[in-house]
């Protein structure tokens, strides 16, 4: 009998009341503690409607079958637990009830193993057999639940990696947009105990998220001035996004090509870990730099099982997840606006110059945009990126490479075009993500791929 609890690229996640019940917190809670067997297990909640009792339930399994559980004592960022996960003493690993940045009606499980990034997919798989099987051999014992406040090993940590005495004497004017957020208490404190002045909006907790997706991109960053940089991060915090002094949005693309410069500068030595979709712009920085590029599949966790198998500058994608080789394998969207903050008082730039300088420095500025094609199924997703791997020539260009370690990614003989074709993992959607170096290139490409579809459809 098929339950339907399947993880996505980041943890299970379902609609409060309906595929996110207690039923199935059950399941995944007692599944994961098979899996585990032993150990003390770290739980955390974002803001979402009902996460703390979700987490108080799935606490009280764990004890029954004799784990020592660590409960946090309130709302937490999931970099907070992932953390917690590496650094507490006898931890096998931690449950983080969080959707991130999915509409408020969701809630969700992250399961961070005890190396604290998310849950590789041979684990999730495992816990997925688990729960089909119904493979439950553990016997009730009495383990107990303990409240914990995880904030302070992670400010230690924190503290060891910025440099807030460079960003206190050189500090840039900060709006802090709380987005309703499980960064509130957490980035606002930090700056207070540092005693580096900012604004603050949207600072407290609210489980529908203002009535918006708990998301930091630019149509929700409704707080800017000029003059001032605006930070904010997604619903559990692993998230970033950043508006310059001129009030325009800096693409993670971006932001990733700027740090990778500045740690690199820094002396941080090691590899750039990227997604197959991140844009070109980083790998062009990073040949300059003589940094080696690692290309991973979408999702966080690729990227944070290959920052554990080499040695790491920094770790990031195009949606907002970044981390880097002296922190932890999870993407921590606090620590990276805390270091978008130290490049600027550092380098003594407003962050609209560094992304012009980076431009400058990479050679070559791109354009993106993405076209969503609706389809019925899997087996005309799986179909048509079989037919597209058959292609000698695409949008009017010779195919000169295929990369197909997520879907298909096209390299055209212009040397600067790529579009990377790829199932979505939630919806019945073949996405295809283009990037070019030209507005007018990139609208031909994107009507090509409509007329494409519609003669292989």
């Amino acid at each position: 009998m098929q339950t339907g609890i399947k993880f996505g690229t980041d943890g299970f996640r379902g609609i409060i009341g309906k595929d996110f019940n207690f039923d199935n917190v059950k399941k995944i809670t007692l599944a994961t503690a098979e899996y585990l067997k032993s150990g003390t297990v770290i739980i955390g909640y974002d803001s979402r409607l009902d996460a703390d009792k979700y987490a108080k339930f799935s606490s009280d399994l764990l004890a029954a079958y004799g784990f020592d559980v660590l409960l946090s004592e309130h709302i937490v960022p999931t970099p907070v637990i992932a953390f917690a996960a590496r650094n507490t003493k006898n931890s096998s690993g931690a449950l983080m009830f969080t959707a991130s940045h999915n509409p408020p009606d969701y809630l969700g499980i992250k399961f961070i193993p005890s190396y604290g990034g998310p849950a590789t997919s041979d684990i999730t798989k495992e816990i997925e057999r688990i729960i089909e099987n119904k493979i439950f051999t553990l016997e009730e014992k009495e383990g107990i639940v303990l409240k914990k406040d995880f904030s302070k090993m992670y400010f230690e940590q924190i503290d060891s990696l910025i440099d807030f005495e460079a960003i206190k004497n050189n500090p840039p004017k900060i709006i802090y947009d709380g987005l309703f957020s499980a960064s509130i208490g957490y980035f606002d404190k930090i700056l207070k105990e540092k005693n580096i002045s900012f604004e603050s909006y949207n600072n407290h907790f609210d489980p529908n998220f203002g009535g918006f997706l708990p998301e930091p991109k630019p149509e929700f960053l409704k707080h800017t001035k000029q003059g001032y940089i605006t930070v904010a991060n997604d619903g559990d915090a692993d998230r970033y996004g950043v508006i310059d002094e001129q009030g325009n949005y800096v693409s993670p693309n971006i932001i990733l090509a700027i740090l990778l410069k500045y740690l690199k500068e820094k002396g941080m030595e090691g590899a750039v870990v990227k997604t197959v979709g991140v844009s070109g712009l980083v790998d062009a920085v990073a040949k300059k730099l003589n940094v080696e590029i690692i290309e991973t599949p979408v999702g966080f966790k690729w990227i944070g099982e290959a920052m554990r198998l080499n040695k790491t500058i920094i770790g990031g994608e195009d949606s907002g997840g970044l981390s880097t080789g002296n922190h932890i394998s999870e993407k921590d969207g606090i620590y990276a606006n805390l270091l978008i903050i130290e490049a600027i008082a550092k380098t003594n730039k407003p962050l609209y110059q560094l992304k012009e300088e980076i431009i400058d420095f990479a050679g070559v500025e791109f354009v993106q945009d993405r076209v969503d094609i609706k389809l019925d199924d899997d087996t005309q997703k799986e179909k048509i990126i079989s037919e597209i791997k058959m292609e000698e020539n695409f949008a009017n260009q010779k195919i000169i490479q295929k990369n197909e370690i997520d879907g298909v990614k096209l390299y055209l003989e212009d040397n600067l075009t790529k579009i990377l074709i790829r199932k979505s993992g939630t919806e019945p959607l073949l996405r295809f993500y283009v990037e070019t170096d030209k507005n007018s290139k990139l609208t031909s490409i994107k009507e090509f791929i409509k007329g494409y579809m519609f003669i292989v459809k």
